[in-house]
């Protein structure tokens, strides 16, 4: 975001500087119907900091205008010059028209509404896709609302300005077009769907799911199951769930609902299953690898009669491959008393159904010996390492310092190195202290960062008087870790720690 806001900015000094394709080359767009990257489209808040900037940056110290060209008059504070840039031979980038039919000067936004009006009804469908994301954004200010119900009025088919042919006030005639056509609604709508904005995306997907939007239960499936945005697929989804509800079953909408990304959707699917007749289906979901959906499968299986527990249990216990999903949905509904099938399976060949079992185990409040649990932390999964470090930290007061301080050296791998300082952090004390310290300059910048903020923050006075470690060995320290404070505090500290520091 702040790239984009950078974007309009930089080209508003490239126009003031006397750059004449500043505008027109940096930030001028369409939205092409077939993406080829992100140099091709620029977003709202370009437009927005660019309008900013100019007039920021338009005047020179002694008050004479940098620029006469239509941007930058039509940036200008005056509004009795940007009123008269609307009426420039040159028409000027819509964009910027559009931000000054929200100006808080009455006659500049009354003029801009009109040539914004007759601009956009020349091509609506290349304009309207275009100018939507600035047009959604814009909506937010005081007179903002003016371009989002014209907006709205031209893809619902309704009388607006956008359609209107040439100036506005043919919507009081009877003569020349109003409203778009179908086919320009279609298209128009075709390509918001496309959008790289996801305000644009969530509005144009608002608009077809509203009554008599026409668009089949399959369709809505579809797009619920492939879009990335979880509030635009929950907008399908719930259509989706409703045109179910109101036409009948349909298994091709169901399966795809099954197949979505985001488990909200699939979520959708496993309950759809119950209304669909296909409630026994409901055990293939309780391996999901959300916990939503296995949620949603367990209720789908004890409302049909089943029994979950027995489902997960019979898949850990059977000759099939146990999968990781599974360890974890049976620690979602065990008990304790089911903590040895469980520990079991930290012998398993795979690392993720290790790690799943660690998880569970945790869950399940099933106890884990301390040596095994450390022997895991030198695991080459490092999903495992991890998950043996989560089981450890409540009883990392008692574990062997220098047995974790051996796995912080340089030559251990990443996982091993965080699990190990993880621990030291959390037992604390002079142990936690030196590790901090060798990590100062650790070839990973999360570690890095990590240990410079547990040094920075360190009561080095509390740990003297806490007789962990002495006066000259916490100076060695400090020496070591002297470039993360300022000479003051450097020299403050110092003297706390008496003169042998």
């Amino acid at each position: 975001m702040g790239q984009e806001a950078e974007k309009g900015r930089a080209a508003a000094a490239a126009l003031l500087g006397g750059d004449g394709t500043a505008v027109g080359g940096r930030l001028t767009w369409t939205e092409p119907k077939v993406w080829t990257g992100p140099e091709t489209w620029t977003g709202p808040r370009a437009w927005i900091a660019f309008d900013k900037e100019v007039r920021r940056l338009q005047y020179t110290a002694y008050g004479v205008l940098r620029s006469t060209r239509v941007e930058a008059r039509l940036c200008h504070a005056d509004g009795r010059v940007r009123a008269a840039a609307l009426g420039a031979s040159r028409f000027p980038p819509p964009e910027l028209v559009l931000i000054r039919c929200t100006d808080w000067v009455p006659a500049v936004r009354e003029r801009a509404r009109e040539v914004l009006g007759g601009a956009v009804a020349k091509d609506p469908e290349d304009a309207l896709p275009a100018l939507a994301p600035l047009v959604l954004r814009l909506g937010r200010r005081e007179h903002g609302a003016w371009a989002v119900q014209q907006l709205e009025a031209a893809l619902g088919g309704r009388d607006s300005v956008f359609a209107a042919w040439w100036r506005p006030e043919q919507l009081s005639t009877t003569s020349g077009p109003k409203s778009l056509t179908d086919a320009q609604r279609t298209s128009v709508v075709d390509r918001l769907h496309l959008s790289r904005d996801l305000a644009t995306r969530q509005f144009a997907a608002r608009l077809a799911v509203a009554p008599g939007h026409g668009i089949g239960v399959r369709e809505l499936a579809r797009r619920a199951a492939a879009e990335p945005d979880p509030l635009t697929a929950r907008l399908w989804n719930d259509a989706a769930l409703a045109a179910l509800a109101a036409d009948g079953p349909d298994d091709e909408a169901v399966d795809t609902l099954l197949r979505a990304r985001i488990p909200m959707v699939r979520a959708a699917g496993v309950t759809a299953l119950r209304r669909s007749g296909r409630a026994r289906e409901a055990s293939r979901h309780l391996v999901d690898r959300s916990s939503l959906v296995r949620a949603c499968a367990r209720w789908l299986v004890k409302q049909d009669g089943g029994d979950p527990y027995a489902h997960y249990r019979a898949l850990l216990e059977g000759p099939e491959p146990v999968s990781p999903y599974a360890v974890t949905g049976f620690a979602e509904c065990a008990g304790r008393p089911d903590a040895p099938l469980v520990r079991g399976l930290l012998e398993h060949p795979e690392g993720a159904v290790r790690a799943a079992a660690l998880a569970g185990l945790r869950r399940m409040n099933g106890h884990v010996e301390d040596a095994v649990l450390i022997r895991l932390l030198d695991e080459p999964s490092a999903s495992v390492t991890r998950e043996a470090s989560l089981s450890l930290l409540p009883v990392a007061r008692r574990l062997d310092p220098d047995h974790l301080a051996e796995r912080i050296a340089p030559e251990r791998p990443l996982h091993i190195r965080r699990a190990a300082f993880r621990l030291l952090r959390e037992r604390g004390g002079i142990a936690g202290l030196r590790a901090s310290v060798a990590l100062l300059e650790d070839s990973d910048p999360g570690l890095r960062e990590t240990a410079r903020e547990t040094v920075s923050l360190w009561d080095w006075q509390a740990g003297l008087r806490a007789g962990e470690g002495d006066a000259a060995e916490l100076g060695g320290l400090l020496t070591r870790s002297a470039h993360l404070f300022g000479d003051y505090q450097l020299a403050l500290l110092r003297s706390r720690l008496g003169p042998t520091s």
